[in-house]
């Protein structure tokens, strides 16, 4: 059991029985493999390209190392997140309605050109030059890599 405590993995009790004190101890080490996998999961879950860093774990943004003074509603986070994590590539209206919307919400394909134009006065507000988020009209939008 003091082979638990100091970090082992696991290890088997060579006397027989049944020791509810060692159950204890293998549960509290699969705890700390837990956490520890979370940790490196949520950092690897922030999201930096350029001058953008996205934490979707709290929902913050960040434009060259400034926070958005209007923080960017759960709906314009998703949209924005969907163009960064993919810079170059461009997403049309309708999967970008299927990522900001439940496939039971009924939205006109104009509600997303609204959601970005919002985006774009929000980041303005912190970088007057700002655009990263470009329209590819008669397709969608994507996240400029220049």
């Amino acid at each position: 059991m003091l082979g638990l405590k100091l970090g082992a993995d696991d290890f088997v009790k060579k006397s027989g029985g049944f020791s509810i004190k060692v159950l204890i101890e293998r549960i509290r080490v699969q705890l700390r493999k837990k956490d520890t996998k979370d940790s490196i999961e949520e950092n690897k879950s922030i999201i930096s390209h350029g001058k953008l860093k996205l934490d979707p774990s709290q929902l913050e943004c960040e434009w060259d190392g400034k926070q958005l003074p209007d923080k960017l509603t759960t709906t314009e986070f998703l949209l924005v997140k969907e163009l960064a994590k993919r810079p170059g590539i461009i997403k049309e209206r309708a999967q970008l309605m299927d990522i900001a919307y439940r496939e039971d919400t009924d939205i006109e394909d104009r509600t997303i050109d609204s959601h970005v134009k919002r985006i774009r006065k929000k980041f303005k507000k912190v970088d007057p030059e700002f655009s990263a988020i470009e329209t590819r009209y008669g397709s969608g939008y994507r996240w400029n890599v220049s």
